[in-house]
């Protein structure tokens, strides 16, 4: 497992397979008190749209209730950002599995005049879903 950190996203590599990989993200986010609301198989989708499958890769759109709505409380801005959304795909140049997603902080940094308390709330978001897909590449 390797970890990709920019200033705006966070990935892992993992030896699962997209389809594994899936999976276990989905039983990863649970003790974080996220649950996955939506998954999208983007193949699925562009070829029921009659186009041609890429290389895979799955959103999936994680949500923790009590945060969300302490979230919009704080800053009703934040729902343009919600719910979260973590990547799972298959990397075109080295047929690597990644999980990753865009940094919480990055994106309420993106709206107008966050309040502090919302910054720490961002920070724990993404702690807490570092940790889980940390978990789920192993």
């Amino acid at each position: 497992m390797a970890e990709i950190q920019t200033a705006s996203r966070f990935a892992v590599t993992t030896e699962k397979s997209v389809a594994e990989a899936v999976e276990a993200v989905q039983a990863a986010v649970v003790p974080y008190q996220f649950g996955v609301l939506w998954h999208l198989d983007i193949n699925q989708t562009l070829q029921a749209k009659g186009q041609e499958p890429v290389a895979p890769f799955h959103v999936l759109e994680v949500c923790s209730a009590p945060r969300a709505r302490r979230a919009l409380t704080l800053q009703q801005s934040t729902g343009y950002f919600l719910p979260c959304k973590i990547v799972v795909y298959q990397e075109d140049a080295t047929g690597q599995t990644v999980i990753g997603l865009q940094r919480p902080q990055v994106l309420v940094d993106l709206t107008d005049n966050p309040p502090a308390a919302l910054q720490e709330l961002a920070q724990e978001v993404e702690a807490s879903l570092m940790a889980a897909i940390r978990k789920a590449a192993q």
